[in-house]
């Protein structure tokens, strides 16, 4: 159904903020590359700020206590990423003001598929202290060269006079810092004042935001409403709003796109939105993780599971990129003992409220549809009598919510592999993240095929060893589905976000994380002296290793080092 109108009162706050807007862009035109530095550095000090505030407003309305160690995710996903965002924004808007390119002093490498890929994690010492072990790349598509990639980044900001109208951003419910990132992305890469739409779940957040963005509210480049679907409506189809970027599920950008009901089914069937402007989008969808088998120790198995547990409970599987298809080989000796330990981190995750809207009804869908469904501990449920010729709604609906199903091919490791990349290429909704898991000595074997499993893999964002999720939390990587999408199959959306380094038209983002934690890792000859991620559910101190990450990244500094170390060595 079609939301009623908003109120006289909603209208004309809506039409006062988008001719605010109207007025605001010229005034950003207006800046040069020395006040957008100085406007997006004032960003990263008004976060720093509210950084406690914000962690408070998340932790209130997602229901945590006070000494959670949950509270980490907040820190995390909050403040920090908004921190790193803005401080790389300001080096590549410093670069251009300088008259370099951004990706100078970056690498960059040839990649699979005549790519070529910009080496953005580890990059300077901070990177390599913090998060060693970890790397990421951004392939360009087929085609590009160094020289059109370094020529080519800056975006908006290559010709900061010509700006993009008034744009809408709808803003998340579930990761706090995907409003602000998505603001600034709307107004540094595509030079787009923007009116900010909060998804009523983040109300408490107004105040926190409004705070952290003031410096663009100020000049009038950014206003920021609240409201449910019927200001939602009205502000996308304002006939001064040019452009529309919007965070949830395929069917809701459906709605918006092309209406709801029959009439809105017929639109999108013959290709004819109802909303006339360009729109992008996130959208999630159904993201696997592919166990590439070997020969793992107790320790691998456990740990392993820990990181599936991860990657499906974090925020309580209210991410876009929560992993919700386990793809093993039926035919691994060590599958049986792998799954009794994912169960066992499943239900032994700290327990958390179903706080987004919905939950319980879409894990009681799940459940419904597979009646050998697991009901776990603590909420959560597997799914683990999937058909491989028909495995069903978890391969096409995203649920959104604590909910895991184990998919299992069969075959020797060249046959699996090619079942699992076709499975998740063409038979799971979206395309937003794909995880790979494999043993270095696999790693090893698989040689340069595994570039080649990559390569082939049609997801904005691949992560081996590691949850895509650090993806997200780097600055300088992509976040977005894979290139491709159209209005009528929208999958995972339209375009990308994130990119402080403002590369033009990057086609993914490849992760990679150590498959063992520090001390071990060490122990077994991999470069990497990470403990358990202050990302993992089950890591005890990632509430205060969360915040002094926040706080470093506020103000790096040799002398914050020690603490952050010693909190994450006892997590």
């Amino acid at each position: 159904m079609t939301p009623p109108p908003p109120s006289t009162e909603q209208v004309w706050e809506i039409d006062r903020a988008v001719e605010d807007l109207v007025r605001g862009e010229a005034a950003w035109a207006a800046c040069g590359l020395a006040e957008r530095r100085e406007l997006i550095e004032r960003v990263h000090a008004a976060t720093a700020e509210q950084a406690e505030a914000w962690v408070r407003a998340a932790a209130a309305y997602k229901r945590l206590p006070d000494d959670s160690p949950l509270l980490g995710e907040e820190w995390i996903t909050g403040p920090y990423p908004v921190l790193t965002s803005a401080g790389a924004l300001a080096a590549t808007v410093g670069a251009l003001e300088a008259g370099r390119s951004p990706v100078d002093g970056f690498s960059v490498k040839p990649a699979p598929g005549g790519r070529v890929a910009v080496r953005v994690l580890p990059h300077g010492v901070w990177d390599q202290l913090l998060l060693s072990g970890f790397s990421a790349e951004v392939w360009m598509p087929p085609g590009a060269t160094e020289d059109t990639v370094r020529a080519q980044a800056g975006l908006g900001q290559l010709r900061p006079t010509e700006t993009g109208g008034v744009g809408v951003v709808l803003g998340a419910g579930n990761i706090t810092s995907i409003p602000v990132l998505d603001v600034l992305y709307e107004l540094y890469a595509h030079n787009r004042v923007v009116a900010l739409k909060l998804n009523p779940v983040t109300d408490g957040l107004y105040e926190v935001f409004s705070r952290v963005l003031a410096p663009l509210i100020e000049l009038g480049a950014v206003r920021i409403l609240t409201g449910g679907a019927d200001v939602g409506t009205y502000l996308v189809r304002h006939p001064k709003v040019g452009h529309v970027h919007m965070t949830g599920s395929a069917a809701t950008h459906d709605a918006i796109v092309f209406g709801t009901g029959e009439e809105g089914a017929a639109r999108k069937r013959a290709g004819k939105p109802l909303l006339d402007k360009p729109v992008t989008s996130e959208l999630g969808g159904v993201s696997p993780t592919i166990v590439i088998p070997g020969d793992w120790s107790e320790a691998d198995l456990r740990y392993q599971a820990e990181h599936i547990a991860t990657q499906k409970l974090h925020n309580g599987g209210y991410n876009c990129v929560a992993s919700q298809v386990l793809v093993v080989n039926s035919d691994w000796p060590q599958k049986d003992r792998f799954l009794a330990h994912v169960r066992r981190a499943l239900s032994e995750a700290p327990a958390r409220p179903a706080y987004y809207p919905g939950s319980d009804d879409r894990v009681r869908g799940a459940v419904d549809a597979y009646p050998g469904a697991r009901r776990l501990d603590r909420g959560r449920v597997l799914l683990t009598d999937l058909d491989p010729a028909a495995p069903g709604p978890a391969l096409t609906t995203e649920y959104f919510g604590p909910v895991l199903a184990v998919l299992e091919l069969p075959g020797d490791m060249g046959q699996f592999l090619d079942e699992a990349i076709l499975t998740a290429n063409e038979r799971l909704a979206g395309t937003l993240g794909v995880n790979l898991i494999a043993h270095p000595r696999t790693i090893a074997q698989l040689g340069c095929s595994l570039d080649r499993i990559i390569a082939e893999l049609r997801y904005g964002t691949v992560a081996l060893n590691a949850w895509t999720g650090v993806g997200y939390l780097t600055a300088t990587a992509t976040w977005g589905a894979f290139p491709g999408h159209t209005l009528d199959d929208v999958q995972s959306g339209i375009g990308i976000v994130h990119n402080a380094l403002l590369l033009d038209t990057p086609e993914r983002t490849v992760v990679r994380g150590p498959f063992r934690p520090a001390p071990r890792s060490v122990l077994h000859g991999e470069a990497a002296l990470s403990p358990k991620p202050p990302w993992f559910v089950s890591n005890r101190t990632a509430a205060t290793t969360g915040r002094l990450l926040a706080d470093f990244a506020a103000s790096p500094r040799w002398s914050a080092l020690p603490g952050i170390f010693a909190s994450a060595l006892r997590g």
